[in-house]
C-alpha cells in the first residue's frame, strides 16, 4: 500500500474536516493532528488555511463534476441528461446524509476577506451553469432561451440542494425535478 505524501494527507484531513465540520471550526492545529503531519511540513506546502480550502475546492469540484458526468453519462444529451441532474444529486446528497454542498457550506462560512476562496466558488457554479447551457443547446428548440431557463434550472437546483440540507430530506430535490421538468415543457 502507498501512503500518501505529506501534501495529500493534508488536504485530505482538510477536505473532511472542511466538509463535515465546518471552515471556521476547522483550525490549522485540527487539519495538522488529523493529517499527522508537522506544522513545519503543513507551512512548507500551503502559506494558509485559505490557501488549503483553495486546492480542497478544486479538487471537489473536479471529482464532483466527473461523478456527475459519469452518473449522467448513460441520459440522452440535452434536456433529459439536465433533468437527470436532480436524480444525480440525490444519489450524491443520500450519500452524505444530506450534509450538503461544500462549495455552499464553505461559502457561507468563510471571513469575507478570503477572496481567493470566493473566486473558486464562483468558477465551479459558472462550470456547472455552463455545463447546464451547453446540454440544453444540444436540444433546445431555437425559441427557447436556454441561457435564462440554464439560470432559473441552477436556482432550482442549489435551492434544493440547501432545502435537502436543511430538511434532511430528498423531497426539495424531487419538487426541483418536477419544476425542472414544468420550465422544459
Amino acid at each position: 500500500m502507498i501512503k500518501e505524501n505529506v501534501k495529500d494527507r493534508i488536504i485530505s484531513a482538510a477536505s473532511e474536516l472542511f466538509y463535515f465540520d465546518g471552515y471556521n471550526q476547522t483550525g490549522i492545529n485540527k487539519i495538522i493532528e488529523k493529517a499527522e503531519v508537522s506544522k513545519d511540513s503543513m507551512y512548507r506546502h500551503f502559506r494558509s488555511k485559505e490557501a488549503i480550502a483553495v486546492v480542497y475546492l478544486e479538487q471537489r469540484h473536479k471529482a464532483w463534476i466527473t461523478d456527475m458526468t459519469n452518473y449522467l453519462s448513460v441520459k440522452p444529451a440535452g434536456q433529459e441528461r439536465v433533468i437527470a441532474i436532480f436524480d444525480y444529486l440525490n444519489h450524491w446528497l443520500s450519500q452524505v446524509d444530506y450534509r450538503g454542498c461544500g462549495f455552499q457550506n464553505i461559502i457561507t462560512d468563510i471571513p469575507k476577506n478570503q477572496n481567493s476562496i470566493k473566486e473558486v466558488v464562483r468558477k465551479c457554479k459558472d462550470d456547472m451553469l455552463r455545463f447546464i447551457l451547453d446540454e440544453l443547446n444540444k436540444t433546445s428548440s431555437e425559441s427557447m432561451d436556454t441561457k435564462e431557463i440554464s439560470n432559473e434550472i441552477m436556482v432550482l437546483i442549489e435551492g434544493a440542494i440547501m432545502l435537502s440540507q436543511i430538511q434532511k430530506a430528498n423531497w426539495p430535490l424531487v419538487a426541483a425535478k418536477k419544476a425542472c421538468e414544468r420550465l422544459l415543457k
